[in-house]
Order: C-alpha cells, then structure tokens, then sequence
C-alpha cells in the first residue's frame, strides 16, 4: 500500500473513531464484574489514575485522541459533571 493510502486510511479511522458518540452518554462497559475502569489524567498509561469506574457508570464522551495506537476519549462523569479525565475508548459501550 503506497504512502498515500495508508495517511488516508489512518485518518478516515481516527476521524470515524473520535467522531462516533462525542458529545454523548456513554456507559463504561467490559472492565469485568470485579474491576475497575481506571479515570486517568491523560490520554496514556502514563498519567496518574484520578478513580475507578465501574461498569455501568454513566459518562458523558467529549473529544477522543489516539495515543500510542489507542483511542482514549476525554469523559465526564453523567452524575458529577466536573470530574473529568480520559479512558480507554475500548470500554465505552452507546447508551
């Protein structure tokens, strides 16, 4: 695949990926019955883990960055709208 394709591929796929939901009421899903979703600082592993989240929690989805390969969205808890922070896309589900 020549250069092109692939810087196109790469940004239909972020785009499409930060676009869907944003804005929207999230649930936290599939961080298991007995774990916690971990609220970061930033988008990374790196960043400092503000709380846990259970499945379920209600988040509000603002923007979405890629870091590393991995899609983390910018979130709000639903119930308490100033905590804020980032989490991996890959455990929030449409509400």
């Amino acid at each position: 695949m020549n250069r092109t394709k692939i810087i196109v591929l790469f940004a239909f796929v972020l785009v499409a990926g930060c676009s869907h939901g944003a804005g929207g009421r999230t649930l936290v899903e599939g961080a298991g019955q007995d774990e916690l979703l971990k609220l970061r600082g930033g988008p990374g592993l790196g960043f400092r883990v503000i709380l846990g989240l259970p499945d379920g929690t209600e988040v509000i989805r603002r923007d979405c960055v890629t870091e590393l390969g991995q899609l983390w969205c910018r979130v709000s808890l639903a119930q308490a709208p100033s905590v804020t922070g980032y989490v991996s896309a890959d455990y929030l589900s449409p509400h």
